[in-house]
């Protein structure tokens, strides 16, 4: 079920940000009606809706419209929030200025069960306004769907200068030598995985990762709202370890983010 803002959602809402596609959102896993990082979401959201909009956000009500679509579902799932205005003209869309939210559900990926470790192929790209979480993926999924047909599992990009930035929906860290965990230096979307991760915690740094400093990595992982942390066994012909003792850590981390009630 799709239900904007609060409501049972109409066809020609969804229809409307459809075809016009503008709008940003942000994914999370809701656990027997709680959320970790709940907070960076809904930050997420208001920042972005000012981005995007030019418009102030109630994280309060977009709580309260997830609450009604997901706080009484028992069960681990997934849950998106867009915001979009449906009254926006492609002619116009200065006037785009009236977000409403959209809540939509569906399956967590792998529950009960851990997923494989991904083979990915590097691709150039750099995404549009990459620090928001928008709605215009096809660049992304283009290039995913390139890598997939080559037979990989992902695609990771990289920028003009060769640098590694992000994946196709999701954050990727690294694991030297030493055993310092490595976040690339490059314009990524912030993911809300990566910020728990990251926040506050020793034994990381970012950097810029080079093809030269990649291959020298000993461990690589990615990271979302949807797979928590995901050994990367591969990035083109450069093979990693998949039982790194940095990357179980980090794993148990995440796991041990209290949740947050809706």
């Amino acid at each position: 079920m799709a239900t904007l803002n609060g409501s049972p959602a109409p066809l020609s809402a969804l229809q409307a940000l459809a075809l016009t596609n503008y709008g940003h959102f942000t994914t999370m896993m809701v656990e027997d009606g709680a959320v970790r990082g709940l907070a960076l979401h809904l930050d997420r959201l208001v920042g972005d809706c000012r981005t995007v909009f030019g418009a102030e956000l109630d994280p309060e009500w977009v709580r309260e419209c997830v609450r009604r679509e997901a706080g009484g579902r028992a069960g681990v799932f997934m849950v998106r929030v867009t915001v979009f205005d449906p009254e926006l003209e492609l002619t116009a869309p200065d006037r785009a200025g009236r977000p409403c939210v959209l809540v939509t559900t569906r399956p967590a990926p792998g529950t009960g069960r851990p997923l494989p470790a991904l083979r990915v192929q590097r691709l150039g790209f750099h995404r549009d306004t990459p620090s928001v979480k928008h709605v215009a993926l096809f660049g992304q999924l283009r290039l995913r769907r390139a890598a997939r047909l080559a037979g990989f599992d992902d695609v990771l990009f990289t920028g003009s200068d060769g640098r590694v930035s992000e994946g196709c929906t999701w954050n990727v860290g690294f694991v030297d030598e030493a055993g310092t965990v490595v976040w690339p230096e490059a314009d990524v979307l912030p993911g809300i995985t990566m910020r728990l991760l990251r926040d506050g915690r020793e034994g990381q740094t970012t950097a810029p990762v080079t093809d030269a400093r990649l291959r020298s990595m000993r461990a690589a992982f990615a990271t979302s709202t949807g797979i928590g942390v995901r050994t990367v066994a591969a990035v083109d012909d450069v093979v990693f370890r998949t039982d790194d003792p940095v990357v179980g850590a980090l794993r148990e981390s995440y796991a041990a983010v209290p949740l947050d009630r809706l």
